[in-house]
């Protein structure tokens, strides 16, 4: 069934776009124009669902295979688009050419005066903007943010586009629709309309540069399970002062039918601030979100952690969740990297079902032989890792390797969310 559901994503984003390539098919032009109009509407259509993926509701994401499988797509469409986008001028122009060379520089030069060629530039110039924040990862949160934005913004100004061609259908009531996804994310989501209000309750110190932060909602609690992640905004305090950005914080723990706990590793400027939060500090939440641990077979269970990718399988076995025989394999760098190791010895001594192996890897590459079971116990069992994504991405290649489907691992990208 969540394999349908991640299905659901690309069908119904390429099901529109061949629904406006199907409308607006430019019958009777040239080869090179017809492929030129249509790439135009492909990219148009491309942004579109892009926009729509990038909404963060919990029923929508769990409809559509979780937040992390929409995300995917939503980058994947985005670049699609510009790609499509860039050609749609370039064979416009290449049409004309050979018998009107003015009419085919007019078509792509800025300088022309024309509204509709602006607005055409402009929405490229955005939708670059927007591609190249999502890429440059080493650019500050607070930059990359508004930037990231762009791709939104070029939608709607590449339907004006259009519009000042004189296409108005069904242009008109797509620009609406963005127009609409667009006040929806930014006033719902990302100025935080639609959280739930929460105050910190309490914190604990788990290391120099990690906390685990207890909260308490002051309306109606989130539902979440464990293995969700919710988004937080943490607000300013008496001594502190809140970045208000919305951050993805696995759940480390559900407090009884209300409060939840996340850990916070200090890993940019607003992450770093957070590690002097006090009680009594407002919080918005958003979620849960995800659904990693979900549904597991009734085979052997490998956990498999990489330093904070430990909170979910922790927020689980604090439940005491546990019925089928489970490894939990703990990789850290140090010592001092590790993380709640004195919890999980108590509940792993309490819980005849789970055997713990903490394992510190140092600064070397990790030897996934040294790490996995032998090659027999890989195929009868389900394997779950959640932790950075060059770990991820080295442990899975190797299960593959050995023989096992997708069908058997799970991963939570910690990096991704």
């Amino acid at each position: 069934m969540q394999n349908l559901a991640k299905l659901s994503a690309p069908i119904l984003s390429l099901s529109f776009v061949a629904g406006l390539v199907l409308w607006a098919y430019p019958e009777g032009a040239a080869p090179a124009r017809q492929i030129g109009i249509i790439l135009g509407w492909v990219g148009c259509g491309m942004l579109l669902a892009s926009l729509f993926l990038a909404l963060r509701e919990p029923r929508l994401t769990n409809l559509l295979g979780g937040v992390e499988n929409m995300y995917w797509w939503h980058h994947r469409l985005g670049l699609a688009a510009y790609v499509a986008l860039l050609a749609h001028p370039l064979l416009l122009a290449g049409a004309s050419l050979p018998k009107a060379p003015q009419e085919a520089w007019e078509l792509l030069s800025p300088f022309t005066e024309s509204w509709p060629v602006w607005m055409g530039w402009l929405s490229l110039l955005l939708l670059m903007a927007g591609l190249g924040a999502t890429f440059a990862t080493r650019l500050p949160y607070r930059i990359r943010r508004p930037l990231h934005a762009g791709l939104g913004i070029a939608t709607s100004v590449g339907l004006i586009h259009l519009l000042l061609l004189g296409i108005d259908e069904p242009v008109e009531p797509l620009l609406l629709a963005s127009l609409a996804l667009l006040a929806w994310r930014f006033i719902r989501e990302d100025w935080g309309v639609g959280a739930s209000p929460y105050v910190v309750q309490s914190i604990s110190r788990v290391s120099p540069n990690v906390v685990e932060i207890s909260l308490a909602p002051l309306g109606e609690p989130l539902a979440a399970k464990p293995g969700q992640f919710v988004l937080v905004a943490f607000q300013s305090g008496r001594r502190f002062k809140g970045c208000c950005e919305f951050h993805p914080f696995t759940v480390s723990s559900i407090d009884g039918a209300s409060g939840l706990r996340v850990a916070v590793k200090a890993l940019g400027d607003c992450t770093r601030n957070i590690q002097s939060i006090e009680p009594g500090v407002p919080a918005r939440v958003q979620g849960a979100f995800g659904e990693f641990l979900g549904n597991p077979a009734s085979t052997p269970q490998y956990w498999i952690a990489g330093g904070i990718g430990i909170t979910p399988f922790l927020a689980l076995l604090r439940a005491g969740r546990l019925d089928r025989p489970t490894t939990l394999i703990y990789l850290y760098r140090s010592e001092g990297d590790a993380l709640f190791v004195d919890e999980l010895n108590a509940i792993a001594a309490n819980l005849p079902n789970l055997a713990l192996r903490l394992r510190a890897t140092g600064d070397e590459p990790i030897d996934p032989e040294s790490v996995l079971p032998p090659g027999e116990d890989v195929a009868k069992a389900e394997f779950w890792l959640c932790g950075p994504p060059p770990m991820i991405e080295l442990l899975a290649g190797f299960l593959r390797r050995r023989g096992l489907t997708n069908r058997w691992m799970h991963f939570e990208n910690f990096g991704a969310l």
